[in-house]
């Protein structure tokens, strides 16, 4: 064998094997970016616009809903200028059982302003499955949702008190 046919066999065995690496990489990616990846569309509606500050959209399992907002396993926050708004979660893993608090926020600070009680919110909310506050939050079970591939866009009207 010349040297110039041993150069050419070997530049076409490292040819092999860096398509072999990247078929590898490339399988990797899009095992870990989109196979099993879901989405779930929220779209909130009655958002007054006379009041600023933010909507916060926020999926929680079970663990925190819906007063721990650190314990949201998602949170899109948006300025308020219209509205009706839709958010997309694109997740890789979401909880079989979940749920979706809204939270106007006017302040910006975060967390739910109550009133003068101290009690009581004085910021608009919103909760998915129609759950709304009595004397307390709503629990998780009345606000949960099971996810499904195919699940249909979870509207949710801002509530204000």
């Amino acid at each position: 064998m010349t040297t110039l046919s041993k150069v050419k066999q070997s530049m076409h065995n490292r040819c092999k094997q860096w398509r072999k690496f990247a078929l590898i990489i490339g399988g990797f990616i899009v095992m870990t970016h989109g196979v099993n990846a879901a989405e779930i569309t929220v779209q909130v509606d009655n958002i007054n616009t006379d009041k600023k500050g933010q909507i916060l959209v926020m999926l929680y399992g079970e663990d925190g809903f819906p007063k721990a907002h650190d314990k949201a396993i998602f949170t899109h926050a948006i300025p308020v200028t219209t509205n009706s708004i839709s958010v997309n979660f694109d997740v890789n893993v979401v909880p079989e059982q979940f749920a979706i608090k809204i939270l106007h926020d006017e302040d910006n600070s975060g967390e739910v302003t109550k009133n003068w009680t101290g009690i009581i919110p004085a910021e608009g909310l919103g909760f998915s499955n129609g759950a709304k506050v009595s004397f307390g939050p709503p629990s998780f079970k009345k606000a949960q949702l099971t996810y499904s591939p195919n699940m249909p866009t979870i509207t949710i009207n801002v509530i204000y008190p």
